[in-house]
């Protein structure tokens, strides 16, 4: 069945309540925060019971999906029992990498974009795992839970502030996880820098820097990469910060938001837009990209002060040439760490006066645990392992009936900068607050997930 709303109005409006999603009730007003039901945020710590096999029904099989299908076939106590893609070749492939490594044919759903609905609602499932495109993760995970299903999603979570908290108050009401799956809070680094923050190395931390720098030119006018084109056309039609989770999750945990601090106020600004128009006028001059007008500024840039004082920059910058970069940085009353442009750190009293040293003799005493644990099974998985770790841990928790790593109120704060920056842009930078999607509950003092092995 054909969707009546076309994707482009359905960027431009802002909202993907048009996909089909199963709604209950009309979405939530801006003042969405007021309608919440009082009480404690009830999905902190929530246990479920264990299961020894996850069954799992994965939706979108394009980049990173490929990667998650494989991942999963070789993960203990999970089982892919359903895959569904627009393409039937897709769900063919997966079929085949899952059977070769010894698992039962997954079923097959393909009738289209919707299809997610039919089998949500037929299959016997613990989880939907969602890599489509960023418009149709709100409304999966939302009839996964209403499914009785816990639900992860790769990223965005949720374009709109109006699903942000539909997805919380659904996950409440169902009593289902729902996660925002973020690789790079389990890349090497990021984890020995936690444990040396844990550690006290750094002080109190005050400020942290972080984003998403990398030249996805070539990849958005691909008609391949992204299937149908489809982050391209939020380049053209949103100018906010739209990818600031590979940034910002790891810099949540390393600062304990919602664990004694919490994201306060931000403004954000976005620099002109030139780069896809002048990469579109050099190697597509005859296309119709090249006399288009981009929305999407070239840097955009967060500027986040937190309850507790501390400050936190955050970029999204794919329209131009530039080496990868994460910006990842965290600054304390005892020094600093940085990863991008090079692995370095400077500790008061243990460094050099006034000079960085490197960061890699530190890696023996403070590799995470996860690390030291699974590194010989990530080896040779996507983004040098992190990708492996994140679905293994996911999976784990689930079969012990623990709180996975992310839970919804983080996921849901991670992504909630995407509709508040675009606010904030298109108000020339005003301030705008972030919900306590929590209810209060940031106040208290709780581990990471990471911090329990298993």
């Amino acid at each position: 069945m054909e969707n009546p709303i076309s994707r482009r109005e359905l960027l431009k409006s802002g909202t993907a309540a048009g996909l089909g999603a199963v709604m209950a009730g009309s979405l939530l007003s801006g003042c969405a925060q007021a309608r919440r039901a009082p009480g404690s945020a009830v999905m902190l710590d929530h246990s479920t019971p264990p299961k020894d096999v996850i069954r799992v029904g994965f939706v979108g099989i394009g980049n990173m999906g490929s990667g998650h299908i494989r991942n999963l076939s070789r993960i203990e106590g999970c089982q892919v029992a359903a895959v569904c893609d627009v393409r039937p070749e897709r769900t063919e492939w997966a079929t085949r990498v899952l059977t070769e490594a010894g698992h039962p044919a997954p079923r097959a759903y393909t009738r289209g974009p919707r299809d997610f609905e039919r089998m949500c609602e037929q299959e016997d499932l613990d989880l939907v795992y969602s890599a489509a495109p960023w418009q149709w993760h709100a409304p999966i995970a939302l009839t996964a839970m209403r499914n009785d299903k816990h639900a992860a999603t790769e990223l965005n979570l949720a374009m709109t502030m109006e699903h942000c908290w539909e997805l919380i108050e659904t996950s409440e009401a169902t009593r289902r996880h729902c996660m925002m799956m973020e690789n790079c809070n389990y890349d090497y680094t990021e984890m020995v820098v936690l444990k040396m923050i844990q550690a006290g190395l750094f002080g109190t931390l005050v400020h942290g820097e972080c984003g998403y720098l990398h030249d996805l030119r070539g990849l958005k006018f691909s008609p391949t990469y992204y299937h149908d084109m489809w982050r391209m056309q939020y380049s053209l039609d949103w100018d906010a910060n739209l990818y600031p989770q590979h940034g910002i999750g790891p810099m949540a945990w390393c600062m304990n938001i919602h664990r004694g601090d919490a994201f306060d106020y931000m403004v954000s600004f976005s620099s002109k837009s030139q780069g896809l128009v002048e990469y579109a006028q050099e190697h597509h001059p005859d296309s119709k990209w090249a006399d288009k007008d981009f929305a999407l500024g070239d840097v955009n840039t967060c500027l986040i002060r937190t309850k507790m004082g501390r400050t936190i920059i955050c970029k999204h910058d794919t329209n131009l040439p530039r080496p990868y970069s994460r910006d990842f940085l965290v600054q304390g009353t005892k020094g600093l760490v940085r990863k991008y442009p090079a692995q370095q750190v400077h500790i008061e009293g243990r460094s050099p006066s006034h000079r960085w040293e490197e960061l890699e003799p530190y890696f023996e005493q403070y590799e995470h645990p996860i690390w030291t644990k699974l590194k010989d099974d990530a080896a040779g998985a996507g983004h040098g392992g992190m990708d492996f770790i994140e679905d293994y841990r996911l999976i784990q928790a689930l079969r012990k009936g623990i709180q996975p790593d992310f839970n919804v109120y983080d996921s849901v704060l991670w992504n909630s900068i995407i509709p508040l920056s675009r606010k904030s842009v298109a108000q020339n930078g005003q301030p705008v607050k972030f919900p306590d999607f929590t209810r209060g509950a940031w106040k208290a003092k709780r581990p990471l997930g990471v911090d329990n092995l298993y």
